[in-house]
């Protein structure tokens, strides 16, 4: 720890920041609170300076990451850090703005924190579009049982067969009249919402491709990568990367595992080890994905024309990759279903080493990448 470096612990809400020193071997004091304005911002840095002095730290949250930004370019070294990992002590049962930022500067001194990845513009922006996304998909879903709970309720069932939300069903749906005007006005509201949802999703859709396609080169071509796997395809790949960013910044994939929330709790001590359900204390967006793809190794191993479209173009190390994903994740699907496990934690399990594989291909992307680049540079 260097003798001239002062750390600065931040609390941010949507009006003020409070803010809190710890000198390198000093006491830690508050300083009070300031506007959450940019202008407040550099007074402070020009008040605590010089920049390179200092140390600046804030919990990740509904704020994002503009606060960051901007010290980042006052040329302070801020860091993001992940609130559930900030130590707390059982005998605390006092929490206010001024203790919390004082408590962030002690820890942040004693290198207690965990600092989280700050995407890029490129990766927020695309962030951003899939959660959009996956937020009208969740809306969809609510208009569909809306309405699809209002026809049983009339005892108005489909014909045998007919899946529920094709085209097909859609028109029976469409031909359907009621008695009552309250009834004919509730059906067509709901109905007006289920086909609105299906318009917003395909909206943003597009707007996934045509933001892939701006991308840059290496973004793309690990999203293009990732479709070599069985179960994932464009707007999946596109919401690895977003959430994940650069996966080659996980030295191993056991840290990827980690990083999704997918690994099991443990209680352990002494010769005692008493492990549970998974943590579930990463990246929800991650697990989510990845645990609707591990539903496709179900199958045997399989090359369908789409997934050998979607290979198109890769190297060899990556179809390497995906064919042997496919035949161990169903080997081993298979084996735990003949031992009687649940398949709710036989495809929990799945997808955990399903990131195993992302994390390999994302790597050898990225390494091609890299090559490439240097090809091109030496030509």
């Amino acid at each position: 720890m260097r003798k001239d470096i002062r750390y600065v612990g931040l609390d941010v809400d949507s009006e003020k920041i409070v803010v809190a020193v710890a000198e390198p071997a000093g006491e830690v004091r508050s300083l009070g609170a300031i506007p959450y304005r940019e202008e407040s911002v550099r007074q402070l840095v020009k008040k605590l300076g010089p920049a390179r002095r200092l140390r600046v730290c804030y919990e990740a949250g509904p704020h994002g990451y503009g606060l960051y930004w901007q010290l980042s370019g006052l040329g302070v070294h801020c860091d993001v850090v992940a609130p559930t990992l900030v130590p707390v002590r059982s005998g605390d049962r006092v929490k206010t703005n001024r203790r919390d930022a004082e408590k962030l500067a002690r820890c942040y001194r004693s290198g207690d924190l965990t600092a989280v990845w700050v995407p890029d513009a490129e990766h927020e922006a695309l962030r951003d579009l899939v959660r959009a996304r996956e937020v009208a998909k969740k809306d969809q879903l609510r208009a569909r049982h809306r309405l699809g709970k209002f026809l049983l309720r009339r005892g108005l069932r489909a014909a045998a067969g007919m899946k529920s939300w094709t085209a097909k069903h859609l028109l029976w749906v469409k031909t359907l009249r009621f008695e009552h005007a309250a009834q004919e006005a509730t059906y067509l509201d709901y109905l007006h919402e289920v086909e609105h949802a299906a318009e917003r999703v395909a909206r943003l859709e597009r707007a996934i491709d045509q933001a892939i396609e701006a991308l840059p080169t290496q973004m793309r071509a690990v999203i293009a990568g990732l479709q070599a796997l069985r179960g994932i395809k464009k707007v999946s790949a596109a919401t690895i990367v977003a959430e994940v960013g650069p996966l080659s910044r996980f030295s191993r994939p056991k840290q990827l595992m980690g990083y999704s929330g997918m690994v099991s709790s443990e209680d352990s001590t002494g010769s005692s080890v008493r492990r549970g359900a998974i943590t579930k204390t990463g990246n929800a967006h991650l697990r989510r994905i990845v645990g609707e793809a591990a539903w496709a190794y179900q199958y045997r191993p399989a090359m369908s024309p789409e997934l050998k479209k979607r290979q198109e173009g890769l190297s060899e190390e990556v179809k390497e990759i995906a064919w042997k994903a496919q035949y161990r994740l169903c080997t081993r699907h298979r084996r735990l279903v003949a031992k009687g496990k649940l398949r709710q934690k036989v495809t929990t399990a799945i997808g955990r080493e399903l990131l195993g594989f992302i994390w390999a291909i994302g790597t050898q992307v990225e390494r091609e990448q890299r090559s490439a680049k240097l090809t091109r540079r030496a030509a």
